[in-house]
């Protein structure tokens, strides 16, 4: 357990009094004291992430309103309390001189970042473009990815709304075929998965699209073997990290992918409008970025980040978030994700009428988890949940299943979430009417 001297400490670490006008260098500091601060406790993952002195601390990292529940981190998450000042103060920095701090001083300060995140996740600094969230990402692959009328894309009828979108565009405009598999909800078995993906590719296959972590439901696909099947067939695999990232304990080297495209602003707490690209370097030339480029770019993956004028400042705030985040470690964060997830999950699963979409069998998903209650509509259950007690979730409409989809994250408390519990269970027993 935290010791009283030490809780004393990081508060006073956190400095919540008022910001000074050149305090850059200081959020950096903050952040590194508390990072470091935190990764000095020890104790195993599970451990932890029942130690809610520890998570007390984390906590206070941030500035949200109690007076809700925001159980829709998934969507998008707040950043830290350092995080947001550093992005302004880099924002104002910038302002002062626009032309000579934001070109000639801040854009060069981004590889300090790219190479962090690389090293981070275990690849190659020329392999990290820095977007602006997981859709320009994706839509960077998917339309960079040479495709001519009859090529077929294959995905999954669960993956994102508008990565699907991008390849319905190409249908209509190229004349390529987007085939979609249903895998079961949940998804207790990889070897299923796989059998799936696999039995679905034709002789005219060239692009695999696959979430790592499914939005809906929370799912865990088995990304690696996905992968390593495709590569027998020659086929490019893009995955979906936008829950997995700073979520799910893993490196982008253990992937083996040819694309990967994510959020910051969700699971790393970075600022809004923050987002990844990896593309295996083997794949760089052939892949065309979305606004045009020099031709003396074709090998570089900064290429993918021409996007005309735009501010760096949320872009070198992401250095703040990592920062936190490797404070935490990814094993402590999930740990603690799961353990929320199944104090609501495990609580409501034993009960009549609540359905799971979501497995709790370990390593099949992570903190985010879809429950529906039989006889109630979803949407009416979201709009009860949110408009008479404030605690904000999504309402999940498929053609599989449905449910509202549950994301607490690491500021989440445990009165939150059996508050959560509680009002489930007063629905299920007296009606939302």
């Amino acid at each position: 357990m935290i010791s009283s001297t030490s809780r004393r400490a990081f508060l006073g670490a956190m400095g919540m009094g008022a910001v000074s006008a050149n305090a850059v260098l200081a959020f950096g500091a903050r952040a590194q004291s508390i990072a470091a601060e935190l990764s000095r406790v020890a104790g195993e993952p599970d451990e932890i992430a029942r130690d809610e002195s520890y998570w007390a601390r984390v906590q206070q990292a941030f500035t949200v309103d109690r007076s809700v529940i925001n159980f829709n981190n998934g969507g998008v998450s707040p950043a830290p309390q350092w995080v947001q000042e550093a992005m302004k103060q880099h924002l104002d920095f910038s302002n002062r001189l626009p032309p000579h701090h934001l070109w000639q001083i801040q854009e060069p300060r981004k590889e300090t970042v790219r190479e962090r995140l690389a090293r981070a996740w275990g690849v190659d600094a020329e392999e990290i473009a820095l977007t602006r969230n997981a859709s320009e990402s994706l839509q960077i692959c998917q339309l960079g990815i040479d495709l001519k009328s009859g090529d077929e894309v294959l995905t999954t009828t669960q993956d994102y709304g508008r990565m699907l979108t991008t390849f319905n565009q190409r249908e209509r405009r190229e004349g390529i075929k987007l085939t979609k598999i249903a895998i079961p909800v949940p998804a207790e078995s990889d070897d299923e998965v796989v059998r799936l993906f696999e039995e679905a590719i034709t002789p005219n296959t060239r692009v695999i699209l696959m979430c790592h972590v499914i939005n809906l439901t929370g799912q865990i696909l088995p990304v690696r073997r996905v992968c390593d099947m495709a590569a027998k067939h020659n086929i490019p695999v893009i995955v979906d990290g936008a829950h997995s990232f700073a979520h799910v304990d893993f490196k982008l080297s253990d992937l083996n992918c040819d694309y990967f495209g994510t959020s910051l602003h969700k699971w790393l707490f970075a600022p809004h409008g923050t987002g990844l690209l990896y593309v295996k370097k083997s794949r760089i030339a052939e892949t065309w970025p979305m606004m045009p480029a020099a031709e003396t770019q074709t090998d570089d993956i900064r290429k993918f980040e021409e996007i005309g004028t735009h501010p760096a400042a949320n872009t070198l705030a992401i250095a703040e978030a990592l920062t936190f985040h490797e404070g935490i470690g990814s094993a402590r964060k999930l740990a603690r994700m799961v353990f929320l997830r199944d104090r609501w999950a495990k609580r409501l699963a034993g009960q009549d009428r609540f359905r799971l979409n979501t497995s709790l069998k370990p390593g099949v998903a992570g903190g985010i988890a879809n429950v529906a209650i039989e006889g109630i509509d979803t949407g009416k259950l979201q709009g009860w949940l949110w408009g008479e007690h404030k605690i904000l979730t999504v309402t999940i409409k498929h053609e599989q299943f449905e449910g509202i989809r549950v994301s607490p994250s690491v500021y989440s408390t445990i009165e939150e979430v059996d508050r959560f519990a509680e009002l489930m269970e007063r629905a299920a027993k007296d009606g939302i009417e």
